[in-house]
């Protein structure tokens, strides 16, 4: 008996921050059931090696290097999708960026930089492709946003701040579609392995902060491998799914800020009083692989991310003993 068709086989999609880490999985994983796909992202060299990465297992896949958040980017990366496939059936909005640090050494640059990639360049580049969503008989919106948007993680604001934003947009996206065939999904990701500790920016003590976040993105009671979760967000999509949590401990945290708000709000304060301070000469935007080199982190502790990392494309740090 033979096995149904995939429902993206033979469809187009566009996935933004696919030059690495999880992006390029789902980029991947679309591309292994059929899909035509469009990788986004702003580094042309990092972008050109995820092309030719895929490339290599699939001819149906295709690059084009944009900003999101520059305003005439929806305009184009559209056009640069219907040059190459035709009409977009799916749209995942994964593209982002993490800042780490205490609300002492952040600016308000680092907020409306955050809203900016992970609200208003979803936002924006989703409402211009409705038009091809809602004449596809696949219709697919993907919103990848994060655990931190239903729990307020602390020293990740900004982040936490966009990702509440992005997700109440696409829950709500999927209420204002419901109807016209088009299916939203929203992704809820904990942390996973795909080297991110690496891409992070990190403010106030870069070193601090990168031991504690480099060391939960990579211990395996605390992250996810990251290619299992990218089968698992297409498989939702797939099936759509109005919502995916993702990792044990955010399906945790996330029934427990459904039951009980004001105590998980209590013991993430008492998280926030444990982690590092800004120091008396915060550091501002210092990258991921710079911070390492200022962290008394043993290299077995980040051995699995520094793995994930150097697999699927993210910058590397130096080695530590």
């Amino acid at each position: 008996m033979t096995a149904p068709s995939h429902r993206f086989a033979g469809r187009t999609a566009l996935v933004t921050g696919s030059s690495r880490g999880l992006g390029l999985l789902i980029a991947r994983e679309l591309a292994h059931h059929g899909a035509r796909v469009m990788l986004c992202a702003r580094d042309p060299h990092a972008l050109d090696q995820a092309e030719q990465q895929l490339g290599s297992e699939t001819s149906n896949v295709a690059s084009f290097p944009c900003d999101i958040t520059d305003p005439d980017a929806p305009s184009r990366l559209l056009d640069a999708v219907h040059r190459r496939f035709g009409p977009l059936d799916i749209l995942v909005n994964n593209a982002g960026i993490i800042q780490v640090g205490p609300l002492n050494a952040l600016r308000e640059q680092d907020f409306r930089q955050a809203m900016e990639t992970m609200y208003f360049a979803p936002l924006c580049l989703t409402l211009a492709a409705l038009t091809d969503l809602r004449a596809s008989s696949a219709g697919t919106v993907v919103t990848v946003s994060s655990v931190g948007g239903r729990i307020p993680a602390p020293h990740l604001l900004p982040y936490v701040a966009a990702k509440f934003a992005e997700a109440g947009f696409s829950q709500g996206l999927r209420a204002e579609l419901a109807g016209t065939g088009v299916s939203v999904t929203t992704v809820l990701p904990g942390l996973m392995r795909t080297g991110s500790h690496t891409a992070a920016r990190f403010h106030g003590r870069p070193g601090a902060e990168y031991d504690w976040f480099a060391a939960a993105a990579s211990l395996p009671l605390l992250s996810m491998d990251a290619e299992r979760a990218a089968r698992a967000i297409v498989r939702a999509a797939e099936q759509r799914r109005p919502e995916l949590v993702l990792t044990p401990a955010a399906k945790i945290g996330v029934r427990m800020q459904g039951v009980a708000p004001a105590t998980t709000v209590r013991l993430l304060g008492l998280l926030a009083r444990l982690m590092p301070g800004s120091g008396d000469r915060p550091c501002h935007d210092v990258q991921g692989a710079e911070a390492a080199e200022l962290s008394g982190l043993p290299a077995w502790v980040t051995a699995l991310g520094d793995r994930a990392g150097a697999k699927f494309a993210e910058p590397r740090p130096h080695l530590r003993p």
